[in-house]
């Protein structure tokens, strides 16, 4: 009896121990149970915030995120909602309360400072504000910069809206090296940017032909920057170099735009630019009406009035353009025949109804290519 009364007065003594550690723990377990359900509420605040902000419900997206950020979470968690608040606001045209999120999530996740930057910078550049973001992407170092993708591109954006088109080549080249920008959206940017840099130095000759010397080669070969170019050398009447931007990009690709400004420029031996054109591209594309034009023009420029005659009629018949007719009134006109010449005339004019603009083009280039002298 003893010896049972001693092991049943053990147990009582354990349960009774047991039971004030639980008792004195239970403050805490009631603690860790609110924090636990806190912290699984914010999670769930913080995916529906997301959600609703991607499913384009702003208003909600804004209401879910600013609860979110009253619960005590990690920076991390704070940063992300502030961003999402801020994002909606924007949405809304809600500027004053999204400044106030961007300067909470500065404040209240100061180590989350490539996310405060990427979101500010973002919502600055949808405002056209590319000065200020550009300051604010300055913030970042060399190294941040090279992890981000993003950042690149929001510096590219920023950079377009500044008009800085060198450093939008930089930056382009730098993206597509990483394999971060489409092959087509890039080419486009490169397109735009030579562009640009032709209209800034078209007028001086020096700085027109640096740059075209620093243009990759594969660059060069292009149409479109081939174009833009020739048409930059044109200007400044520089023929021999157009002419040989001309014909080394179309030896690579042709293209019938770039062949129609050809005979844009013939200041030079213009029986050498017919040679060549015939040598070169009439036997492998005899049904371009361009080249058929260009060639036409080329022939009036030499009075092979016969020939002339003979690649614009082709020209016609392949597509009927004003500045064929034209080219044909004006050359019927110096060999004696003026009614073949008002015949054309009156074909052109019919040609001319751009249906895009509705505008009739200038005479004056063709009137001076007759009038030579």
């Amino acid at each position: 009896m003893l010896l049972v009364l001693l092991i049943a007065l053990f147990f009582i003594c354990y349960f009774i121990v047991r039971l004030i550690i639980a008792t004195l723990r239970l403050p805490t377990k009631v603690r860790e149970f609110r924090i636990r359900k806190n912290h699984e509420a914010a999670h769930v605040a913080l995916l529906n915030g997301i959600k609703e902000f991607l499913e384009g419900r702003y208003t909600k997206a804004e209401k879910t995120a600013n609860k979110a950020l009253k619960f005590k979470e990690a920076s991390e968690f704070i940063a992300i909602n502030a961003a999402i608040a801020a994002r909606s606001a924007h949405e809304l045209n809600k500027y004053s309360q999204r400044d106030e999120f961007i300067q909470l999530l500065e404040s209240k996740a100061p180590d989350e400072k490539i996310l405060h930057v990427i979101t500010k910078a973002e919502l600055l550049l949808d405002e056209n504000h590319h000065e200020e973001a550009l300051k604010i992407l300055r913030t970042l170092d060399n190294v941040e910069k090279n992890q981000q993708n993003k950042v690149l591109r929001l510096e590219l954006k920023a950079q377009q809206q500044a008009n800085n088109w060198e450093k939008v080549l930089d930056l382009v080249d730098q993206l597509t090296k990483r394999n971060s920008l489409n092959k087509a959206l890039a080419e486009e940017l490169r397109h735009r940017a030579h562009l640009e840099n032709f209209k800034n130095i078209v007028w001086n000759k020096q700085l027109l032909q640096r740059y075209w010397r620093n243009i990759p080669s594969a660059e060069k070969e292009n149409n479109t920057i081939a174009y833009f170019g020739a048409q930059a050398h044109i200007a400044l009447g520089d023929c021999i170099t157009a002419h040989q931007i001309i014909e080394k990009s179309l030896n690579k690709h042709w293209n019938s735009e770039l062949v129609s400004i050809y005979a844009d420029c013939m200041n030079g031996n213009v029986t050498r630019q017919i040679e060549y054109a015939e040598t070169w591209w009439l036997k492998f594309y005899p049904n371009d009406f361009n080249l058929l034009l260009t060639l036409g023009k080329l022939c009036i420029r030499c009075e092979l009035w016969g020939k002339a005659q003979r690649y614009l009629e082709a020209s016609i018949e392949i597509k009927s353009s004003y500045e064929a007719h034209l080219m044909l009134a004006l050359l019927n006109e110096k060999i004696g025949k003026p009614e073949v010449a008002k015949d054309h005339y009156t074909k052109g004019l019919e040609a001319s109804q751009n249906p895009r603009s509705g505008k009739i083009l200038d005479t004056t280039p063709a009137k001076l290519l007759i009038n030579k002298d």
